[in-house]
């Protein structure tokens, strides 16, 4: 058998970095409207919707899955267990996201999704608070917000898509600090997510 050594880099910024993008660039439409939707408008979000919080978060949850399970190259720390999947599933729930947005799909086929992606949210919540990582608790947090706003929305409640811009505005700013955060604690040795 062929060992690897260790790595502490984890692409953990990467996913935070990709789904802050997509909520920030979604966020502002559904909050207040900006930009108006129209054909164009929706093909350019849907593809942003692919390729930034679909691809990025993607990438990161198979490099963690592959890392844990069949590399060993990550830390034994079973909470990357819950980053693989959260990052994994909110990757891949993204390029439909941004698929069905591009396409003119129903958006009201998301609602069973919302329960599903709260569900997930609060098993993550459970394992970073379980784990004292507080900001990425919080940020399961902010998820399962974004989801149970989300459901309303699916079903046609004005004031659902309201508060999904406002919690995709909040959530991906706290995303970008935890990008931030990530890359200066791996690059310069700092302790910000501390």
């Amino acid at each position: 058998m062929v060992a690897f050594p260790q790595s502490a880099f984890a692409p953990l910024a990467l996913g935070f970095f990709g789904l802050g993008t997509g909520y920030l660039i979604y966020g502002p439409q559904e909050l207040i409207g900006w930009p108006s939707r129209d054909e164009r408008v929706d093909r350019a979000m849907g593809v942003w919707g692919i390729w930034m919080p679909g691809f990025c978060q993607f990438v990161t949850g198979t490099i963690l899955f592959i890392g844990l399970t069949w590399l060993q190259v990550f830390s034994k720390t079973p909470a990357f267990y819950m980053a693989a999947l959260a990052f994994s599933a909110y990757g891949i729930h993204w390029f439909a996201i941004g698929w069905n947005r591009y396409r003119g799909g129903d958006p009201r086929t998301n609602a069973g999704m919302t329960v599903a992606f709260m569900v997930i949210s609060a098993m993550g919540a459970t394992v970073f608070f379980r784990i004292a990582d507080w900001p990425v608790g919080l940020l399961f947090v902010g998820l399962f917000a974004v989801y149970f706003a989300d459901f309303f929305a699916a079903i046609g409640v004005k004031l659902g898509e309201r508060a999904l811009g406002l919690f995709h505005v909040a959530v991906g700013g706290w995303l970008m600090y935890l990008a931030y955060a990530v890359a200066v604690d791996f690059a310069l040795g700092y302790h910000w997510r501390v």
